[in-house]
């Protein structure tokens, strides 16, 4: 193909994957479903206008896409958010990952005739949830929002631990005297040193943000989009968890006040849905129709006994002081959605060479394929029976991008800041009025532009002042005529100039 061409194709399966959505919701069956078919009816296997069967290349895509998707969930969440149930998120995400992986490992081995390593390979590779499935489900959800986080923190944290159990019992298949000691060294390892650099990268990142002084709020997702890229890469380069370092970073990104963050926040969410469709199109392609047969009852079993007695057992068995009640754990159980992530996980051992790893990726399939139509359908209408719902959305939309200033309140106070009130340079809350949205942040002092939740704006440094958009202005313009620096003088410009806007 030329380049027109390459682009035309590129171009064409973003339209088919946005069709493909918009189709979905008519037919009240979840987007994934359709992204797959997609992949598969031009495929090699359907219509043959895209012969594909690199897996290498599948994976490259498909560990980009999770790491941008991952990223994209930490920056949606915030810190602050996940705190309260960062316990029972983690717990679910070592001990029920280990869970569900030995249950439905052993559940393989003895459907196939596999060996007991084959069979917990592919319970690791089955045994993730997956972020994209997960968080799509949460956005149009009414649960509880302490669940809702459970699940959100959960799908971030257990992506690494399940590429960890793949590549270790690939390791332990292939490598003579490997086992389990081994498999422990690795988790800690990677898990350690991803979650020291993606701290570290997180909160450089947060700090690198607040400094710099950008021409418009669409260049700062260029910076978040770098700062992702060097968690996982720093944290894949020193042989740590790359996943882990991203999915923190963006945590800590989005628990921080941070420029532009709204605007951050909505270009991300929409990168991720690019990436998420582009997978499960990629994925498809890797599906061939006409080998699915050898593998399709014993598939569906595996996949049954997947979603109803290996997860479900694994969240019992690791939250019974975690508190929550019954009918919440069952929710829990039945939230384990399955999506990329495994059928990204099952091209690991097609790349390494393990026997029957072709077989392992069509048996994937049917455990994403039943877990996206059966799970993915059924969760909300599952939640409300069992009473765990609200009337308020499991998540929080981002902000809308800054309004232009227009407020015709007079200034109401105009005093010194001190040290009561807090950081002036990323000021919570200003005269006792929250601030919704920061403007601009000013780098020669700590200083800020803020608007307040009543409709007022406020600028803070060494002194304070709320008031309308034309009140500030004029404040503004009698401190640059005394302003005796060339620094002072482009802060008070640019109030101004964004209170003009």
């Amino acid at each position: 193909m030329n380049d027109g061409q390459l682009i035309l194709v590129g171009g064409a399966l973003l339209v088919a994957g946005l069709a493909a959505a918009l189709a979905a919701g008519r037919l009240r069956v979840p987007g994934l479903v359709l992204f797959l078919a997609v992949g598969m009816a031009i495929g090699s296997d359907g219509t043959g206008w895209i012969n594909f069967n690199n897996y290498e290349v599948a994976r490259t895509i498909g560990t980009v896409a999770l790491a941008l998707i991952l990223f994209e969930g930490g920056l949606d969440a915030g810190f602050d958010e996940i705190r309260p149930v960062l316990g029972p998120s983690l717990v679910l995400a070592l001990a029920g990952t280990l869970g569900t992986a030995l249950i439905a490992g052993l559940a393989a081995a003895l459907l196939f005739d596999f060996s007991t390593l084959d069979g917990l390979l592919v319970g690791s590779i089955v045994a993730a949830t997956d972020g994209a499935a997960i968080f799509g489900v949460l956005r149009g959800s009414t649960l509880r929002r302490r669940l809702a986080r459970t699940l959100e923190g959960e799908a971030g944290f257990n992506d690494p631990v399940a590429v960890l159990l793949v590549i270790g019992f690939i390791d332990w298949i292939q490598r003579p005297g490997y086992g389990a000691p081994d498999m422990a060294l690795l988790l800690l390892r990677e898990l350690g040193i991803g979650l020291a650099i993606g701290a570290a990268v997180g909160w450089l990142g947060v700090q690198g943000l607040r400094r710099a002084r950008l021409g418009t709020p669409g260049a700062y997702p260029l910076g978040t989009i770098g700062i992702a890229a060097v968690a996982y890469g720093a944290a894949a380069t020193f042989h740590g968890s790359g996943f882990l370092a991203v999915y923190l970073a963006g945590l800590i990104l989005g628990g921080a006040t941070i420029p532009a963050k709204a605007t951050v926040r909505i270009f991300h969410q929409g990168l991720a849905w690019v990436a998420q469709v582009s997978m499960f199109i990629v994925l498809g392609l890797l599906v061939f129709p006409s080998q699915l047969g050898d593998v399709a009852l014993k598939g569906t079993l595996l996949a049954l006994i997947l979603a109803v007695v290996a997860r479900p057992a694994a969240v019992f068995a690791a939250t019974p002081f975690a508190g929550y009640t019954v009918n919440e754990r069952i929710v829990l159980g039945w939230a384990g959605l399955r999506g990329a992530v495994p059928v990204v996980l099952a091209t690991f051992p097609v790349i390494e060479g393990v026997p029957h790893s072709l077989e392992f990726f069509n048996i994937v399939f049917f455990a994403v394929l039943l877990s996206t139509l059966v799970q993915g359908a059924t969760f909300e209408p599952l939640a409300r029976r069992l009473g765990v719902t609200t009337s308020d959305p499991a998540l929080a939309e981002p902000a809308p991008p800054p309004r232009p200033a227009r407020s015709t309140a007079q200034i109401s106070t105009s005093r010194p800041w001190t040290a009561a009130d807090g950081d002036p340079a990323y000021p919570r809350e200003v005269a006792g009025l929250a601030v919704v949205r920061q403007l601009r942040t000013r780098l020669d002092q700590p200083g800020a532009l803020v608007e307040l939740d009543d409709g007022r704006y406020a600028f803070t440094g060494p002194v304070m002042a709320t008031g309308s958009a034309s009140a500030l202005q004029t404040a503004a313009r009698r401190r640059l005529e005394h302003a005796t620096t060339d620094a002072a003088k482009e802060w008070w410009r640019e109030v101004i100039g964004a209170l003009a806007r």
